[in-house]
């Protein structure tokens, strides 16, 4: 049995300000071995206590920083769901209120490190994924809005 397990420097400590929360735009490799996009958001406590989550939200699949960007509750005291003003607690990420009550956000296991956050337990793809020829989106539209 193979007991190592993954570890990625996401960050710095520095780079997430306390009371505060950092999107990160990654690739998963897959149990087919395919890199697949994954976001994830990590989020500081004024308490210095680092959580990890992937960004999410369990009631339609929105990013939570949707919209404004933002990750937080008006207050700053939960996190919220930019689409449908889902809240959920920051240190379960259960839904606290709206849409998505008894659901919770995927939580991601991060660690601090001498002062960098990692993300254990997942194998991330260092490379950019590789489309397999140039007819690949043919069928794609693209929309143009003029004033």
């Amino acid at each position: 049995m193979n007991d190592d397990v993954n570890v990625y420097v996401i960050c710095s400590t520095q780079q997430i300000e306390p009371g505060a929360a950092k999107a990160f735009s990654l690739l998963k490799v897959t149990e087919t071995g395919e890199a697949r996009p994954y976001s994830i958001f990590v989020v500081r406590t004024k308490a210095d206590q680092f959580f990890g989550y992937v960004n999410i939200c369990p009631h339609q699949g929105a990013w939570l920083n949707i919209g404004e960007g933002g990750f937080f509750s008006g207050d700053g005291a939960r996190l919220r769901c930019g689409r449908h003003k889902a809240e959920f607690d920051v240190e379960s990420g259960a839904c606290v209120k709206g849409s998505c009550k008894d659901k919770s956000l995927e939580q991601i296991p991060i660690v601090v490190m001498d002062d960098e956050v990692c993300l254990c337990g997942v194998e991330l793809s260092e490379e950019e994924p590789r489309f397999s020829d140039d007819n690949e989106f043919e069928d794609t539209m693209e929309i143009m809005i003029h004033p």
